[in-house]
């Protein structure tokens, strides 16, 4: 059994009630990926499961057998940010940092789920083939991923600044520039 971790093919651990949290930290030493509370009520540990947010203190490392895993050294390194990434710095995205590997993975795949059509809670047309990153709307799908230190409007201002630029190159995922 194995699972492909930012694109290296890694061995499962042998007990199977090892969460992919501890298995990236402790076996992987992957430490970018974050234990905050271990209950899934923070959002610290979120990585990509398929492209997918998941949080891999509630997941079972041997439950993603034959899939592909990113986490937060998989998204850029520190000499190729990724955009996301660049703009946590320029928007003061970030205070501490220990919320911050989750918060990027989330906002990864929570524009992905946007094109993809998939509503969050206020959503107005449940229908629409994809949904404009309004500021509410962002607020919203980002709820899931915690900032004790209040960073939030930083994050979401680098989500905003990230999007905004793909939405002028007639993308369709519409970001809205007002605040």
């Amino acid at each position: 059994m194995a699972i492909t971790v930012n694109g290296a093919d890694v061995a499962l651990p042998d007990d199977p009630r090892v969460s992919l949290l501890d298995h990236l930290r402790e076996t992987l030493h992957l430490s970018g990926t974050k234990k905050g509370c271990d209950q899934g009520a923070c959002g610290a540990c979120t990585v990509l499961a398929g492209g997918q947010r998941i949080l891999s203190c509630l997941a079972l490392a041997v439950q993603y057998d034959g899939q592909q895993i990113t986490t937060i050294e998989g998204i850029g390194t520190a000499t190729d940010l990724h955009p996301l990434q660049q703009a946590f710095v320029e928007h003061d995205g970030f205070q501490c940092g220990y919320c911050t590997p989750g918060q990027i993975c989330s906002a990864v795949a929570m524009v992905e789920e946007a094109r993809a059509g998939m509503p969050s809670h206020v959503s107005d047309d449940l229908l629409a083939d994809h949904f404009a990153l309004s500021h509410d709307e962002l607020r919203e799908r980002m709820s899931g991923n915690l900032c004790r230190c209040g960073a939030h409007n930083g994050i979401i201002a680098a989500i905003r600044a990230t999007y905004a630029d793909e939405a002028q190159t007639q993308d369709p995922l519409a970001v809205e520039t007002a605040a």
